[in-house]
């Protein structure tokens, strides 16, 4: 590790203090976290910003034949995102089967890590999506579609390292990006963690429930 964090917890506390603007009045921020590595972060971000915190569960739309290469995402409460230009490659009922896989695991991964509780509301609030680390875009960009059908005033990506190209197009799906590292150098999420062991489920529930 050429220089970064030494585990997703101090990444978080980092990450909190580039967010401190959201402590506004007014702002009323929910804090996401992206299952499962985003939590940990998450859970910071929540408690600098006296925030509630609660998972974004979103689910890639993979082609059948190139599982990929997403033609959309799925979210709770329904929410669809598709990209048309790829969507429009298969037949509804294809889609219609990878929608219904999808859903059905998006909604065990839920119920396992929420454990029943009620989904905190997000109409009108300014959302907060937090992950360890974005190497694509794409989950996060999903996850800023997903907010937004739930009725999400204002979108916040915040990150603790994400690559500079990656911060620009995620700028066109979130109203801000927020990184603590946006390296040149960047290759995976983990070289820029001493500590980057796996978030186990067990994990995510606790930090949920607490």
């Amino acid at each position: 590790m050429a220089s970064g964090f030494a585990d997703r917890e101090a990444a978080g506390r980092e990450l909190a203090q580039r967010l401190a603007h959201l402590r506004n009045p007014g702002e009323e921020p929910v804090v996401l976290g992206l299952p499962r590595g985003g939590v940990p972060v998450a859970a910071q971000v929540a408690r600098e910003l006296s925030a509630p915190l609660d998972v974004i569960v979103v689910r890639k739309l993979g082609l059948p034949w190139q599982p990929e290469l997403a033609m959309g995402a799925i979210g709770e409460d329904g929410a669809i995102v598709l990209n048309e230009e790829i969507a429009g490659q298969v037949s509804q009922a294809d889609l219609d089967q990878v929608v219904a896989r999808e859903r059905a695991e998006l909604q065990r991964r839920v119920a396992l890590w929420r454990g029943g509780r009620e989904r905190v509301p997000l109409a009108g609030r300014t959302v907060v999506i937090v992950d360890d680390g974005v190497a694509t875009g794409a989950t996060a960009a999903a996850a800023c579609a997903v907010a937004r059908h739930a009725g999400a005033a204002r979108v916040v990506v915040a990150t603790p390292v994400a690559p500079p190209d990656v911060v620009r197009k995620l700028r066109g799906q979130a109203d801000e990006v927020v990184a603590v590292l946006t390296p040149l150098g960047f290759r995976a999420v983990g070289q820029w963690y001493g500590d980057f062991a796996e978030t186990p489920d067990e994990e995510v529930t606790r930090l949920l429930a607490a």
